[in-house]
């Protein structure tokens, strides 16, 4: 079955996490992508979590996101590297970069010098703050994106003080709106001939998932406080509560599923309490009704709990552990967790997280060894074995 990008050609200069993992989407989804590196390989093949994976230049991290590339190795410091790249640039329709503004240009293979040579190229650049602007060349981090975005002043709890996500959120998101800009390119390009330059800022990516936040200040002049594990809906019974084993995340947004909760806790007088007669006074006397519902939680596990009251029609969920939630039934009903053999035995990833009808993302192979299509790559171009010999004899890839 023909994928949405087969036949796209993209040339990926990106490195860490925001710029790969972008292209990874893309290759799921069928578009060959050449990830170009330089000889020793980018960081991320070698992060400190796994001795043995960052050795063989595989950490987990870096497989996780460069899966389906085909790898080249280029000394971009050398004039016979950017030779090849601008006759890649020729065949390609797609460039990405996520190097601050300027160094690809002071290189000479930034957008106005590829699109000279195939003005239908599309380039994408990802950058902390975009290609514009007063802080334009300032590093962008995951971590300095929470803090600033807002992210930071809105997770955490008050009593504690502000709190990153556990996972690199900013940076999946850049990704994953440098994914849309560039399917949006290519729709675009399929109608006008086109190319065009995508500037992604790491800033406004991010900015642009907190558009409710946004709103509530800029409509209602709502002020976003530390809100800990409550949800945006500002319901009483939408948070985290103690039970039998540890915890359980309530997400009681409405009537009839308070009813429910309480009900089926075996509470059903505090539905005719008048202090819990509705969202503004349950939101008012919230200590005493979280201790009416953590005395009754206080009865079973979490994980049972899951199930009695879901079934009873007041959602919620146990807080389930990585190495737990991808064996979860529903995961494994969707084959949501692709699978692949390798030389290092079966492992498993993370792939699309939306299904198509037809033609959907697939994890064909694992993230390459350093370098393993340079040949190929070169081939493609016209470069016989002995003239390869010579370019890697002369350490330009």
């Amino acid at each position: 079955m023909t994928r949405p990008f087969e036949g796209v050609k993209i040339l990926d200069f990106t490195q860490v996490l925001a710029g790969p993992y972008a292209s990874y989407q893309l290759a799921l989804l069928g578009a060959d992508v050449i990830k170009v590196e330089r000889r020793e390989g980018e960081d991320m093949r070698r992060t400190p979590l796994s001795r043995e994976w960052a050795e063989r230049g595989l950490a987990p991290a870096f497989q996780a996101i460069n899966g389906n590339k085909r790898s080249l190795t280029l000394d971009l410091q050398k004039p016979e590297a950017i030779a090849i790249v601008k006759k890649l640039a020729e065949t390609v329709d797609v460039v990405m970069e996520n190097f601050r503004p300027g160094v690809m240009d002071k290189l000479g293979i930034g957008y106005e010098a590829l699109s000279a040579i195939n003005p239908k190229l599309i380039y994408c650049a990802v950058s902390g703050f975009g290609q514009t602007g007063p802080d334009r060349l300032r590093p962008g981090y995951d971590g300095k994106m929470q803090a600033l975005s807002g992210i930071m002043a809105i997770t955490g709890h008050p009593e504690t003080g502000p709190t990153r996500a556990g996972f690199a959120v900013c940076d999946v998101l850049s990704g994953a709106t440098a994914a849309f800009g560039v399917s949006s390119a290519l729709y675009q390009r399929d109608r006008t001939g086109k190319g065009q330059l995508i500037d992604v800022s790491m800033l406004e990516a991010t900015m642009a998932f907190l558009s409710g936040q946004i709103a509530d200040w800029s409509v209602a002049g709502h002020r976003q406080t530390l809100s800990g594990n409550q949800a945006v809906s500002r319901r009483t019974t939408a948070n985290l509560f103690k039970c039998g084993d540890g915890h359980i995340l309530l997400a009681v947004n409405n009537e009839k599923q308070y009813r429910a909760l309480m009900s089926t806790l075996g509470r059903e007088d505090t539905l005719s309490d008048p202090r819990f007669a509705d969202w503004f006074s349950r939101n008012e006397n919230e200590g005493a009704l979280r201790a009416i519902i953590e005395e009754a939680l206080a009865a079973r596990p979490a994980r049972e709990w899951e199930t009695i009251l879901e079934d009873a029609g007041a959602p919620c969920a146990s807080i389930w552990k990585v190495e737990e939630v991808i064996d979860h039934p529903q995961i494994k009903a969707r084959g949501a967790i692709q699978e692949l053999d390798t030389p290092y035995g079966r492992l498993r990833f993370a792939g699309s997280g939306f299904k198509l009808a037809h033609g959907g993302g697939k994890l064909d192979r694992m993230a390459p060894e350093l370098g393993a299509d340079t040949d190929a790559v070169l081939g493609e171009l016209g470069f016989d074995a002995a003239e390869i010999a010579a370019l890697r004899a002369r350490e330009i890839v």
